[in-house]
């Protein structure tokens, strides 16, 4: 009985040691460097009826997923981001030198070739989670991926030689995989996919001439049924208002590079202490999880030890109630002090989300505000663009 009890005893105490030693050592564990992801550059001379029109779609910012976070999620951070990442990816993929016009839009109303969508899984400055959607004008899905990167220790050193976004290389990623994606292509179909996109547009603005040029099946795929006349005058009166409706979005490329450079400086500086932040309290909750559960175990097999008969056994055991239980509270106490730093988090982003409020700019007669509103903007602005069409046709269907 007496070797059992010790048994018992030195067990509990080895796997508390072996239990709390590998949880502080996973906790400590810090990327310190990350391989930059090369970004795919188109050198072949592409025609010009070859190249796509891309629209990258304001990103989810993902408030009703369970982040993977440690740190809370701020609303304000998360919709300033919603908008900050659309514009890195179409900046690499512009880069890339293998596409028509890549602009950020509103909605997936936008008429272009290909649309990307996106949504953020998490972003606290370590670690950024991307899901992304893309599919062209047919309807045809190109892929649907998730996209994860840690940032290295040195990403927002403020010695560090050449200063780059921490997260690159997940918008090289998206970038190449949408590039691969296009090289496999044919000709031909390339080609569709922008008669698609056309007669999309001219099916919205009338209906009447231009809904049996084109249809759509049960799984939202689009099929070409006739082409228009070259010279079709209703065709030509269409072509002058998608100008124009490109005319708006390329202004809202304008609010969108204004917006992410004003909110450049005070968004890094909030990804920098984000990023402190995280990995103290990452470490922080996994050694108040590892003292918890060696303070319980300690418990355990103090209580144990305690009740033999041998006297030094229980006194032994007594000890190790003793010392479980400060274990136990030192747990509790370091949980406590992960959420300060929370708290200071939540302070820094609050901060941040007064820096990158709504912005207003002039457009012809009207003063646009974009606040949670440019979808609604640019729903107003398709009607306006379908007002000027009934004006110059007459509205009368050929």
């Amino acid at each position: 009985m007496k070797s059992l009890t010790h048994c018992l005893k030195l067990g509990t105490v080895l796997t508390a040691s072996i239990v709390f030693a590998l949880l502080t050592g996973c906790a400590n564990k810090v990327v310190k460097s990350t391989a930059q992801t090369p970004l795919e550059v188109e050198n072949a001379s592409i025609p010009e009826n070859e190249l796509l029109d891309v629209g990258i779609v304001i990103f989810d910012p993902g408030l009703d997923l369970e982040s993977q976070s440690v740190i809370p999620v701020f609303p304000e951070i998360r919709k300033a981001e919603s908008q900050y990442f659309p514009v890195q990816l179409m900046e690499a993929m512009q880069r890339s030198a293998a596409w028509g016009a890549v602009r950020v839009v509103p909605n997936d109303q936008a008429a272009v070739d290909v649309t990307v969508t996106g949504e953020i899984g998490s972003s606290d400055g370590e670690l950024l989670i991307l899901k992304v959607n893309a599919f062209d004008a047919t309807g045809e899905k190109w892929f649907s991926k998730e996209y994860s990167q840690k940032a290295s220790r040195y990403s927002y050193d403020p010695a560090a030689r050449v200063r780059r976004d921490p997260f690159s290389s997940v918008y090289n990623e998206i970038a190449n995989d949408l590039l691969v994606h296009k090289r496999n292509l044919s000709a031909d179909y390339v080609r569709r996919i922008r008669l698609v996109t056309e007669l999309k547009f001219a099916r919205d603005f009338s209906p009447e001439a231009f809904n049996n040029h084109v249809s759509v099946d049960q799984q939202g795929l689009y099929t070409i049924n006739r082409l228009p006349a070259d010279d079709d005058p209703m065709l030509e009166r269409i072509r002058t208002i998608r100008e124009r409706d490109y005319l708006f979005i390329d202004t809202l490329q304008e609010y969108y590079g204004t917006f992410v450079k004003e909110m450049e400086n005070p968004y890094q500086e909030w990804r920098s202490q984000s990023y402190s932040e995280a990995i103290e309290v990452r470490k922080l909750r996994s050694q108040a999880l590892g003292q918890t559960i060696a303070g319980v175990a300690s418990v355990v097999g103090g209580v144990l030890a305690a009740g033999s008969s041998n006297s030094s056994a229980r006194a032994a055991g007594s000890v190790a109630v003793v010392g479980g239980g400060y274990l136990i509270k030192e747990g509790f106490d370091r949980r406590a002090n992960s959420k300060l730093h929370v708290e200071a988090l939540r302070e820094l982003g609050e901060s941040l989300g007064s820096e990158v409020e709504s912005h207003y700019f002039e457009l012809e007669d009207r003063t646009i505000t974009l606040e949670g509103s440019v979808e609604n903007q640019y729903d107003q602005w398709r009607r306006i663009l379908r007002d000027i069409y009934d004006i110059e046709t007459g509205g009368v269907a050929p």
